[in-house]
């Protein structure tokens, strides 16, 4: 069911003195999350988002004392707590994206080079959840100074309600209290096994080992083929999926089955083969998790550079990408040392620069 931006805020803390509440929290959160989605990148921005949207928003919010004001907005904001936000915003998210079926999200880490970060990258680092059906970013973290994305993927699971999902890591995040907490959560896992882990890693290649030498007799399995052409390259993918695999380490959650994905890809003449190993906690079948694996590359390649494919925790928006969260981001609106040069009314006809005269040769 969806769930109203009332509902999923109302256990949000509202960080502001009675004497100071002029507008309501849900009035300034609601106009904030209806105006980023629309290319709002600034709190004037927003404001000016409420201003032309202010019959619409009367509709379904009080507004006791109109539309607030840009600094209202980068205010309230500052003074959120950003642990009960995210995960008011991945709960609203969450039930955005809720259809039938799983809900595939991918966990990723992304880096912005020219943020210099003391971090692992050397740069400011983030890791994201990202709704690879819906193409929303349901929550992220930053990573602290001085660390890597290990350390911030259980806080951004705990944000999420991954009840109804199946959740995709990259080997960055295969450790084992990553697929409790997904369980936990109500979710399902598929991570991958590589030689970061080579106690799980072995174990999943012996489980296919044992099966091939007995020519899959008794082995309860599943396979499917695919084949693509394009971008002058041809690619064949075989998934083998195996389930209830035996001799897999006690301290993996819920193992279902283990996943064998092969691949040969041709460009130019020359062709390349590679096995992909993954373990999940969902039955699915071999094209069903075959879509899974590959579609959590979308938070690599879906993502738009278009800010209307973002959300208020993306990195430059309001400041959740900063490890103390928006009190230390830069402020978005810059106080101006002289008079503050008014909006141009919604009324008034834009003003069409003169046409530069062509230069005649002498």
């Amino acid at each position: 069911m969806p769930l109203s931006i009332t509902d999923a805020f109302a256990d949000l803390p509202d960080p502001r003195m009675a004497r100071n509440q002029r507008h309501q929290l849900v009035d300034i959160l609601t106009i904030a999350l209806c105006a980023v989605p629309c290319g709002a990148n600034t709190w004037e921005q927003i404001a000016l988002h409420g201003r032309a949207k202010q019959t619409w928003f009367k509709r379904f919010l009080s507004l006791p004392n109109g539309i607030p004001s840009h600094d209202t907005f980068y205010r309230v904001f500052s003074a959120l707590r950003p642990a009960a936000f995210a995960r008011a915003f991945g709960r609203w998210m969450a039930a955005a994206c809720e259809a039938t079926g799983l809900t595939p999200i991918a966990i990723d880490g992304k880096s912005a080079r020219r943020a210099k970060r003391p971090t692992a990258t050397g740069c400011l680092h983030h890791v994201r959840a990202w709704a690879t059906q819906n193409h929303l970013t349901l929550g992220q973290v930053a990573v602290p100074d001085g660390s890597n994305e290990i350390a911030v993927i259980p806080e951004l699971l705990r944000a999420l309600d991954l009840s109804g999902a199946i959740v995709t890591i990259d080997a960055a995040g295969t450790q084992v209290e990553n697929a409790r907490l997904i369980r936990a959560g109500g979710g399902h896992y598929v991570r991958p096994a590589k030689g970061n882990q080579p106690t799980l890693a072995a174990a999943v290649q012996a489980v296919f080992a044992r099966a091939c030498a007995a020519d899959f007799a008794g082995v309860r399995y599943d396979q499917h083929a695919a084949v693509e052409d394009g971008h002058g390259r041809h690619e064949e993918r075989y998934v083998t999926v195996i389930y209830e695999p035996e001799g897999i380490p006690a301290d993996g959650p819920d193992v279902a089955a283990v996943v064998l994905i092969g691949r040969e890809r041709g460009v130019e003449g020359k062709t390349e083969s590679t096995a992909h190993y993954d373990i999940t906690s969902h039955a699915g079948t071999a094209a069903e998790l075959g879509r899974l694996i590959r579609g959590h590359w979308g938070i690599e390649n879906t993502q738009s550079d278009d800010p209307r494919s973002d959300n208020l925790c993306v990195a430059n928006r309001a400041g959740y990408h900063f490890p103390g969260g928006p009190s230390r981001a830069r402020r978005m609106v810059p106080s101006a040392r002289g008079p503050r040069r008014p909006f141009m009314r919604l009324d008034t006809p834009a003003r069409v620069p003169p046409r530069a005269r062509s230069r005649q040769p002498h």
